[in-house]
C-alpha cells in the first residue's frame, strides 16, 4: 500500500508577470488623459499585488524547505501537509541514500534497507511516549530503516502524520521542550526490524540513541532510533543531543549512533518539507482593469 507512485501535486509556481503588466505599455499621444490615469492606477495596483504574492510565495517556500523559521500566513499549507503524504513517492520521502556528518565532522552515508507499509501507530512507541503523543492523534505512520556504510549501525526513522491542528502541534512542541520529554529514556521510539536485513536483530534492548522532533508548523512528528546491527544490548541509551556533544565517551557517542539518529532525522525532515513544497499554491487572481 506504500508503493512508489507519482506525486499528484505540482511545484509552487510564481505568477507570470505578464499577467499583471499594464496593456498600455506607455502613454500614447492620442490617448485620453482619463485612460492613461486608469492604466497607471491599474499597473500600480498590479505591481503591489504581484509584490505581495512573491513575498508570500517566498515565505511559504522557506517554511516548506526548512530554510527559515517562517510559517505560512494561513492554514492552506498546513492542511495540505496533513494529506499530501499518501501521494509522495517512497524515494522522495525516504531517499535510498542519505549523507550527513559523523563524529568529528566526518562524512557519513546511510543506505535504506527497508520500508515498512504505512500503518497505524500501535506498538511503535514506548507506552509513556505513546501517551505523550496521544493529544495530537495518529492519522498514519510511515517508517524506514537505514544502515551505515559499514553495516554496523542501523537506524529506524519514522514520520507520524497527526490529526491535530496547528495550535495543538505548537502546544505539544512547547511541552516536549519545556519538560525535556524527548530526552527521557522511558519515552523512546521502537525500531522497525525488517527480516532478512542488517536490522533483523534490532529490538528494544538494542536501542542506543534516539531523536524526537515535533514539528510546530506541520501536522507531523519526525523521530529516529538507532542501535548496533550485531544485536548487542545497550544498557545506557543516550539521546542524540547528548551523544553528539564534543568529548562524549559513551558507546552511542563513540560509535556514531548518536550522529546517525540526529543526521537521519534532519535529512528526513528536509525530505518531507521538500515534498510539501511541491504542493500547489492557490492561483492568484488577475487584477481587474
Amino acid at each position: 500500500p506504500f508503493a512508489p507512485r507519482p506525486a499528484a501535486f505540482g511545484p509552487w509556481r510564481r505568477p507570470d508577470r505578464s499577467t499583471f503588466d499594464s496593456p498600455y505599455g506607455g502613454a500614447a499621444p492620442d490617448r485620453p488623459a482619463g485612460r492613461r490615469t486608469r492604466g497607471r492606477v491599474a499597473a500600480a495596483a498590479a505591481s503591489l499585488v504581484l509584490g505581495l504574492g512573491l513575498l508570500g510565495g517566498a515565505a511559504a517556500g522557506s517554511w516548506l524547505t526548512g530554510d527559515s523559521g517562517s510559517r505560512p500566513a494561513d492554514g492552506d499549507s498546513y492542511a495540505r501537509a496533513g494529506s499530501a503524504w499518501h501521494s509522495v513517492p517512497v524515494d522522495e520521502l525516504f531517499p535510498r541514500t542519505l549523507r550527513g556528518a559523523g563524529p568529528g565532522g566526518a562524512d557519513r552515508i546511510w543506505t535504506r534497507i527497508a520500508v515498512a507499509p504505512d500503518s497505524s501507530c500501535g506498538g511503535a512507541f514506548d507506552p509513556l511516549l505513546e501517551k505523550a503523543l496521544a493529544p495530537v492523534g495518529c492519522k498514519r505512520l510511515l517508517r524506514a530503516t537505514y544502515t551505515d556504510a559499514t553495516s554496523t549501525g542501523v537506524t529506524t526513522v519514522g514520520l507520524l502524520v497527526t490529526k491535530a491542528g496547528s495550535g495543538a502541534m505548537r502546544k505539544l512542541s512547547e511541552r516536549f521542550q519545556a519538560e525535556g520529554l524527548g530526552d527521557r529514556a522511558d519515552l523512546m521510539p521502537r525500531p522497525y526490524a525488517a527480516k532478512g536485513t542488517a536490522a533483523a536483530g534490532f529490538g528494544d534492548a538494542q536501542r542506543a540513541s534516539w531523536r524526537i522532533r515535533i514539528l510546530p508548523d506541520a501536522p507531523a512528528v519526525v523521530y529516529t532510533v538507532s542501535g548496533f546491527a550485531d544485536g548487542r544490548k545497550v544498557t545506557d541509551p543516550q539521546p542524540a543531543g547528548e551523544a553528539t556533544r564534543g568529548g562524549a565517551t559513551t558507546a552511542p557517542a563513540q560509535s556514531g549512533l548518536g550522529h546517525d539518529a540526529r543526521g537521519i532525522a534532519d535529512e528526513i525532515e528536509r525530505a518531507f518539507r521538500r515534498a510539501l513544497s511541491k504542493t500547489e499554491a492557490p492561483a492568484m487572481t488577475e487584477v481587474p482593469r
